[in-house]
C-alpha cells in the first residue's frame, strides 16, 4: 500500500491534453514533444506546491490526490495560468470524496467522478465538483446540473473563474436510466463497440449472450460515451416489459416523441437508439432493419440473448468479464455491505468458477454478509458440479441459473414465496401493491433486497422494487410451479383496475396523478393483456375507459389503439363500454379523426341515456359538442354546449360546467358574435378565479388574449398570454402549453417579431410529437395563418431555420423563451 498517499476526505485532480493529436500533426513530432515535457514540469510543479501527490499518469493525463479542496483549485488555477500562453491547454476537473485506500490505490467511483468531471471541460478550463465547491471560499460560477458520460446522476459543476468556453460535453438529449452502481472494468468491449459505431459499418449492432452477461451495463455505458456523435440524442428503449412485437415501434415511438411514425419522425436526425432485451419481441427484427434502412443517420445498439438475423446487422458476444475485472466487481459488491472486505485468493477463484458473469457474481457478493469467500467457494462448487454433464444450454447459462437457484434455495419459506409472487409485476411495483398482491412484508422485502434477489429504485411516488429480467424469469417458473400463478395475476389485475379507478375523478390535469400511473404503464399493460386473454373483455374496458387521462397525456396512439381493439370484440351496451367509447372518443380527437370522434361520442351518449346516466350524459354531450366544433358547425355546437352549461350545474360539476362555458364562448367567437364571447370570458375569468381554478383562469385568460388581438391591442394580448404561460407551466400541461405557444406565435407575427413566432410554433410541434397529438383542425387552420405571415416576413429559409431551432427546446425551455427569460438566439 502505498503511505504517501492522503487517506479521508481527498480532494482528486485530473488533467488531459486537448487535442494532442491535433497539436502533434501542427508542431511536428520534436516541438511537441518538447512542449508536452515543459507542459509536465508545469503541472507536477504547481501540484507539488500544495502537497498534491501523483498517484498516475497516462500519456498526456494526470492524477493527483489532494488533502486539501483549497489546495486542488490552487494548483489547478496555477497550472492553467502558467500553461496559457503555450501552445498545450488543459482540460481540469477536480473532485471531493471519501475513497477506499487499498493495496493498489484508491477504490471507489470518486475517482472515476473526478475523471468524467475533467473530460467534459475544454482545454483552459477547471471543473469543480459541487462536494469540492461547498469546500473552498474561492467564487465559481455555476454552470448547472449535468449528467456524465458515466451514467450517473446529474452533477452541479462549477467553473473556476469566469472565462468564457463552449458548451460542456456532458450527456444533453437522452433518457438513458441512472444506474444503481458504477461501471466496472469492460474498457476492450467499450472500445471495440464504439470503434463499430464509429466506422458506419455497424448501424445495427447486436451485442448478444445469455441472461446475466451483462448485455445492458454494456450498452449503456458505450451508448453514453458515444453521445457526441449523435446531436439529435441518444435514447433508450426498454423491450423487457413486452411480449407483443407490434409494440415495439410503438414504444420507440413514446420514447421519441413521434405521432406519425418512428420513420417519419427520425427521417434524417443523427440519432443512436438502444433497443435493450429484443428476444421475447424478436418477431419485430424485419421492422426494426426497416427502420434502420429508411433512416440514414440512425444507429441502433441492441441487447438480446438471440441474434436478430436481419441484414446489415453486426454481431457483438458479450465476453465473460476479465478475470481482474470480476474480482473487482465483487470486492465492490462486498464492500457495500462490509467496507473492510478484502480480495482474497478464494474470491479469484469463485469468479473463475462462476465464468466472471456479473449477476453470478453480484448475487454471490450479496452472500458475503453471511458467508466468508472459503465458505460461499465451498458451497457453491457443489451446485455448479451437478450442472457438469448438462449440454443444453450455454455453459455460462447453466452457471447462471445455478446461481439463482442456489440463491433461492437459501431462502426460507416466506421468502421464497415472495419472490416468486413478485414476478406478477412487470416494471416493478411500489410497496404498497407487493402487500396487496403478493402480501410481502417488510421484513421479507429488505432480505430479498438485501441478497440482490430484488432491487429497488426511487420514482415519482417513491421507491418501487424489481427484478433484473433474468431473475424475474427464474421467479415466474417458480410461481407457475407454486399453483399460485392465476390468482396472482387476476389480484395483479384488480388492483391496478382499482387504482385506475380511484385515479380517473382526479386525473384532470393533475400532474401527480398521471406520474403515478405513468410508473405503472408496465402494469397497467400486463394487467389489460391478463384479462383480455383471459376473455374478461368488460374488465379491459373498464380498465382502459378509466385511463383516459392517462391515454390523453402521453399515450394516445396505444391507448386509442387498445380501446378500438377492445370495442370491436365486445359490443355488449354496458357502462364499461360506455366509458371507453368516451375514452377512444377523445383520443380519436386528438390523433385528428373528426368521423370517428363524433360517432363514438354518439354511441356513448346513447347507451348513457339508455342507463339514465346522468354524468355520463353530460361527459358525452360535451364530447359531442366538440366533435361538432372541430367540424367547423358552430351553430350546433352552441347548442350542444349551452345544454351542456345545464347539465353539469345540475351535477354540481362546476368545473366541467366552466369548461364548457369557455368552450362555448369560442363558439360565439367563431360565429362573430365577439361582445357576447368576451362578455361570457370576462363572467368566466371571475369564476375561475372565485374558485382557484388555475387552469381555467389561463384558458379563458387565453380567450381574452385573442379577442385583444382581434381589436389590434397586440401588446394587452402578449401580456394576457405572458400570464396564461407562467399559469400552464405552474400546472404542468405539455398538451396545454402547445396550445399556448401557437396563441402567443400570433400577435408576435402580428408585431413583426416573426422569428420568434417561428420559434414558439417548431417547439408546440415537438410538445405535440412528443406526446402523441395530431393538429386539431381549429389548431391547423390557426398555425397555417400564423406561419404565412411569419414566412411572408422571413422568408421560407429563415422561417424553417426558426422552426427547427423551436424543435429543440424542451417544453419549460419554450415558454422561458417565449417569456424572455431565455436568450431568443441561444
Amino acid at each position: 500500500m502505498r503511505v504517501d498517499l492522503p487517506s479521508g476526505t481527498v480532494t482528486f485532480l485530473f488533467t488531459d491534453v486537448e487535442g494532442s493529436t491535433r497539436l502533434l500533426h501542427e508542431l511536428g513530432a520534436e516541438a511537441y514533444g518538447a512542449a508536452l515535457a515543459e507542459h509536465r514540469r508545469v503541472v507536477r510543479e504547481a501540484c507539488a506546491a500544495e502537497g498534491g501527490v501523483e498517484v498516475d499518469t497516462q500519456g498526456d493525463a494526470f492524477f493527483f490526490a489532494f488533502p486539501t479542496a483549497p489546495g486542488a483549485l490552487t494548483a489547478a488555477a496555477a497550472l492553467t495560468e502558467a500553461l496559457a500562453s503555450g501552445p498545450i491547454r488543459v482540460r481540469v476537473g477536480v473532485h471531493t470524496g471519501t475513497p477506499l485506500l487499498g493495496e493498489e490505490g484508491y477504490i471507489g467511483h470518486d475517482v472515476h467522478r473526478a475523471a468524467r468531471i475533467a473530460a467534459a471541460g475544454h482545454g483552459g478550463q477547471v471543473l469543480v465538483s459541487a462536494s469540492t465547491a461547498s469546500l473552498v471560499e474561492t467564487e465559481l460560477t455555476d454552470l448547472g446540473e449535468h449528467r456524465l458520460k458515466d451514467l450517473s446522476a446529474p452533477e452541479r459543476i462549477h467553473q473556476l473563474g469566469d472565462g468564457e468556453f463552449p458548451a460542456l460535453k456532458s450527456l444533453y438529449r437522452t433518457n438513458l436510466p441512472i444506474p444503481a452502481t458504477a461501471f466496472l472494468g469492460r474498457e476492450q468491449e467499450l472500445q471495440e463497440i464504439l470503434e463499430l459505431l464509429s466506422t458506419g459499418d455497424g448501424r445495427l449492432i447486436t451485442l448478444t449472450g445469455p441472461g446475466g452477461t451483462g448485455k445492458t451495463r454494456l450498452a449503456l455505458h458505450a451508448a453514453g460515451l458515444a453521445a457526441d456523435a449523435y446531436p439529435d440524442g441518444v435514447w433508450w428503449v426498454p423491450l423487457a416489459p413486452l411480449r407483443d412485437p407490434a409494440l415495439v415501434l410503438e414504444t420507440a415511438a413514446q420514447v421519441l416523441g413521434s405521432t406519425n411514425g418512428v420513420a417519419e419522425h427520425v427521417a434524417d436526425r443523427s440519432m443512436l437508439c438502444l433497443f435493450d432485451n429484443f428476444e421475447q419481441v424478436v418477431d419485430a427484427a424485419p421492422d426494426l432493419a426497416a427502420l434502420v434502412g429508411a433512416c440514414p443517420n440512425l444507429d441502433v445498439l441492441v441487447t438480446s440473448r438471440e441474434r436478430l438475423r436481419v441484414a446489415g446487422e453486426r454481431i457483438y458476444p458479450v465476453p465473460p468479464l476479465a478475470e481482474g475485472d470480476g474480482e473487482a466487481l465483487f470486492l465492490a459488491r462486498a464492500r457495500a455491505i462490509e467496507p473492510g472486505f478484502t480480495a482474497s485468493e478464494a474470491v479469484r477463484e469463485l469468479c473463475l468458477r462462476l465464468d466472471e458473469l456479473p449477476l453470478a457474481i453480484e448475487l454471490a457478493a450479496a452472500r458475503t454478509a453471511l458467508f466468508d469467500p472459503d465458505q460461499l467457494l465451498a458451497r457453491l462448487s457443489q451446485r455448479l458440479d451437478l450442472l457438469k454433464g448438462e449440454r443444453d444450454a450455454d455453459p455460462r447459462q447453466r452457471t447462471l441459473r445455478a446461481t439463482i437457484e442456489w440463491s433461492y434455495d437459501l431462502l426460507d419459506d416466506s421468502e421464497q414465496r415472495l419472490f416468486a409472487r413478485l414476478s406478477a409485476f412487470t416494471g416493478g411495483c411500489t410497496y404498497e401493491a407487493a402487500e396487496h398482491v403478493a402480501d410481502a412484508e417488510a421484513d421479507t422485502l429488505q432480505s430479498l433486497l438485501d441478497k440482490s434477489l430484488a432491487r429497488k429504485r426511487e420514482a415519482s411516488a417513491g421507491p418501487r422494487y424489481w427484478m433484473l429480467e433474468t431473475i424475474r424469469e427464474f421467479a415466474g417458473e417458480r410461481l407457475d410451479a407454486s399453483g399460485e400463478a392465476d390468482e396472482l395475476r387476476r389480484r395483479h389485475a384488480a388492483y391496478f383496475l382499482a387504482l385506475a379507478e380511484e385515479a380517473e375523478p382526479q386525473a384532470e390535469g393533475n400532474s401527480a396523478v398521471l406520474a403515478r400511473l405513468e410508473d405503472e404503464h408496465d402494469n397497467v399493460r400486463a394487467a389489460l393483456d391478463h384479462v383480455e386473454s383471459s376473455g374478461e373483455t368488460q374488465q379491459a374496458l373498464a380498465l382502459a375507459g378509466a385511463l383516459r387521462e392517462f391515454w390523453e397525456s402521453g399515450h394516445i396512439s396505444e391507448g386509442r389503439q387498445r380501446l378500438e381493439r377492445l370495442l370491436s370484440h365486445d359490443e355488449h351496451p354496458t357502462a364499461a363500454r360506455a366509458k371507453a367509447l368516451v375514452a377512444a372518443g377523445l383520443l380519436a380527437r386528438h390523433s385528428g379523426d373528426s368521423l370517428r370522434h363524433r360517432r363514438r361520442a354518439e354511441e356513448a351518449l346513447a347507451l348513457y341515456r339508455d342507463f339514465g346516466d346522468a354524468p355520463g350524459i353530460a361527459i358525452s354531450t360535451l364530447l359531442l359538442g366538440l366533435a361538432f366544433a372541430d367540424e367547423g358547425d358552430y351553430a350546433r355546437a352552441a347548442q350542444i354546449f349551452e345544454d351542456c352549461i345545464d347539465l353539469f350545474g345540475d351535477l354540481g360539476d362546476d368545473t366541467r360546467a366552466l369548461f364548457t362555458s369557455r368552450t362555448l364562448g369560442w363558439m360565439y367567437e367563431e360565429l362573430g358574435d365577439l361582445d357576447r364571447a368576451r362578455r361570457l370570458h370576462e363572467g368566466n375569468l371571475e369564476r375561475a378565479r372565485a374558485l382557484g381554478n388555475k387552469q381555467m383562469e389561463g384558458q379563458t385568460l387565453a380567450a381574452l388574449a385573442f379577442l385583444a388581438r382581434t381589436d389590434g391591442r397586440f401588446a394587452d394580448a402578449i401580456t394576457m398570454l405572458e400570464d396564461v404561460l407562467r399559469i400552464d407551466r405552474a400546472q404542468g400541461s405539455p398538451l396545454q402549453t402547445s396550445f399556448d405557444l401557437c396563441r402567443f406565435a400570433r400577435p408576435l407575427a402580428d408585431i413583426g417579431d416573426a422569428r420568434r413566432a417561428g420559434v414558439l410554433l417548431g417547439a408546440a410541434e415537438a410538445i405535440r410529437e412528443e406526446i402523441g397529438a395530431a393538429w386539431t383542425p381549429w389548431l391547423a387552420l390557426a398555425v397555417d395563418e400564423t406561419r404565412g405571415r411569419a414566412v411572408a416576413q422571413l422568408g421560407e429559409p429563415r422561417f424553417t431555420e426558426a422552426w427547427e431551432h423551436g424543435k429543440t427546446l424542451t417544453a419549460d425551455e419554450a415558454v422561458a423563451f417565449a417569456l424572455g427569460e431565455l436568450d431568443r438566439d441561444e
